[in-house]
């Protein structure tokens, strides 16, 4: 498998399909080849919507590639738009793979329908942030598979989450792909199990592309790292472990979820991969060079930004409540992330404190995912924030408290986000760039997976 020239063949795509879009090119693939793949539904969404598993027929083992896993992270749709194809067209890679493929576009498409106002650009920060929605951990379909730990008791799946249970369980996967992405940093990786033959591919491929490694803080801090930029799956165990050993009291309560889909796989023995790559990307992302701060200061300011954000969503939600009365996916997201964000932000505080490895001079990458990485992300809540008032607005709500709170964060949204554009010397990273990582990184795993089930 030449994987250099995969690379090459990786089209040019100026924007993110919406969900319709990705239902009709899937129809028109079945169309071309109808003696090599099928289609069949495997579920529905919480609104209704049918869940269709594509299937290309191949050899003996089992690849399941799902994309969408969190409504804002479309790239692994393209991804799967390109694998899909190629795979159909080029019989001498499925040959040599020897896997038969199964495909869900978008696990979540209700919550990916409320992301498509950004689909089409500009793809800036702030207009992300405008148009941003991202469940809560109870309404996520990655985070809501069943679980028993400690007090950690979760048995109430998603229909989507039920869905991919099915597939999983049906199909038994030897290779299970969930095409994840961030929003700001680098590519950075997620496996099942070591896999040291990967990790120089896995260094390789971005810079194919022109992408940076993400070189800084790891996502979350009890994350165990393989290699830089590449990391074991985080699980539900690991993070209530962490939250218990951090300070909080009910850990339970804190993650408010269930286990992800490579925790609910292992029983498979599935080598399971997650790519995770950026919208955007700065100079600073993987630079090693020393900053002039402890990485432990770094993490603290870092949290105190977060909490400032924080504050001021509360205290302006303080002055709305009594007037809200929508329930929906938008305000349940706002309410169950202000009222978690606390207790994670504790937990760090302390892990922060205590771990010997962030008393040492941060690098400019750890600097840069404290004090720039995590502003961004508050910004989309904040959005999201403003976005749960304009629904209210738009659904006939009276409260001048509202419309006035409503103004109020959509002039922050906006000042916040141009005054954080101007920090950054960030770039909107090409479509085709992050397909094509995730389309190579894939593919290696698979021939990998496949390699270590023969051996």
């Amino acid at each position: 498998m030449d994987l250099q020239q995969i690379a090459r063949d990786i089209p040019d795509y100026p924007v993110f399909l919406t969900v319709d879009e990705l239902h009709a090119s899937t129809r028109q693939l079945r169309a071309a080849y109808p003696d090599l793949t099928e289609l069949r539904v495997v579920g529905q969404t919480r609104r209704g919507d049918p869940l269709e598993l594509l299937t290309i027929k191949g050899g003996e083992r089992q690849a399941f590639v799902f994309g969408g896993p969190h409504p804002n992270e479309p790239i692994g749709t393209m991804t799967i738009e390109y694998l899909t194809r190629r795979l159909c067209e080029d019989a001498t890679l499925r040959d040599e793979l020897g896997y038969t493929w199964h495909f869900i576009k978008t696990i979540d498409a209700d919550g990916m329908r409320l992301n498509e106002g950004w689909f089409k650009g500009p793809f800036t920060p702030t207009n992300y942030a405008r148009h941003f929605f991202r469940p809560a951990m109870f309404d996520q379909v990655e985070w809501t598979f069943p679980i028993e730990y400690k007090t950690l008791r979760f048995d109430q799946p998603l229909p989507e989450t039920q869905a991919l249970m099915r597939v999983i369980d049906e199909v038994k996967p030897d290779f299970i792909y969930s095409l994840h992405n961030a929003g700001f940093g680098g590519v950075y990786y997620y496996v099942s199990d070591p896999c040291a033959p990967l990790y120089p591919t896995f260094h390789a491929i971005p810079d194919w592309f022109g992408l940076a490694l993400d070189l800084g803080e790891p996502e979350v801090p009890f994350a165990e790292s393989y290699a830089p930029a590449v990391y074991g799956m985080i699980s539900s165990r690991a993070f209530y472990d962490y939250l218990e050993q951090n300070g909080v009291p009910d850990p339970a309560a804190a993650i408010q979820s269930g286990t992800s889909s490579a925790e609910y796989s292992s029983k498979y023995g599935s080598f399971f991969l997650v790519v995770e790559m950026p919208y955007f990307d700065d100079p600073r992302v993987n630079s090693q060079e020393p900053a002039a701060m402890l990485r432990r200061d770094a993490i603290l300011r870092g949290l105190d930004l977060q909490d400032e954000f924080d504050d001021w969503t509360h205290a302006r939600m303080d002055t709305v409540k009594g007037d809200l009365r929508l329930e929906t996916p938008v305000s349940r997201a706002v309410n169950a992330f202000l009222a978690v964000g606390q207790s994670y932000r504790a937990a760090e505080r302390q892990w922060a404190a205590s771990a010997e490895d962030t008393n040492r001079p941060a690098t400019q990458a750890e600097v840069f995912s404290n004090l720039l990485g995590k502003p961004f992300y508050r910004l989309l809540t904040h959005g999201m924030f403003a976005r749960m008032l304009a629904d209210e607005i738009a659904a006939g709500n009276p409260s001048p408290s509202i419309a006035a709170a409503h103004e109020e964060a959509v002039t922050r949204l906006e000042d916040f986000g141009t005054r954080l554009e101007q920090q950054l010397d960030y770039r909107a990273l090409p479509i085709r760039s992050l397909v094509g990582v995730q389309t190579c990184a894939g593919l290696a795993t698979a021939a990998y997976a496949a390699a270590s089930r023969r051996g």
